[in-house]
């Protein structure tokens, strides 16, 4: 996928079998300097308490989510998300083998 701008589905998955949460998010994806898939957006509606409490402790406990645009198989596009104080969404592509700084250089200072 080279370009997406629409909705798609944040889940987070305890295990293989076990989703513990999906966020409906409004987004629009790019490609970074390195060649991985990135994206920014917002959730498509305001949390509510308890959804934003759910929502926080899972960024705390793990911030990756795989991402599912509408007509896939739901294997999504493994993402680490990062939420901006005004809410804005920063999703970026966590290859097999995990987080690189390599793969993201035009972020550098979200080093895990």
């Amino acid at each position: 996928m080279d370009r997406f701008v629409g909705q798609a589905r944040l889940e987070w998955w305890a295990n293989h079998a076990t989703c513990l949460e999906k966020y409906a998010i409004d987004i629009t994806n790019t490609v970074n300097t390195a060649g991985m898939w990135q994206a920014t957006g917002r959730h498509t509606r305001a949390l509510d308490t308890a959804q934003r409490e759910g929502w926080d402790f899972l960024m705390e406990m793990d911030p990756y989510f795989s991402a599912v645009f509408p007509g896939e198989d739901n294997s999504g596009i493994f993402v680490r998300v990062l939420e901006a104080e005004d809410g804005t969404l920063t999703l970026l592509e966590v290859p097999e083998g995990g987080w690189s700084d390599e793969q993201h250089p035009d972020l550098p200072e979200l080093t895990p």
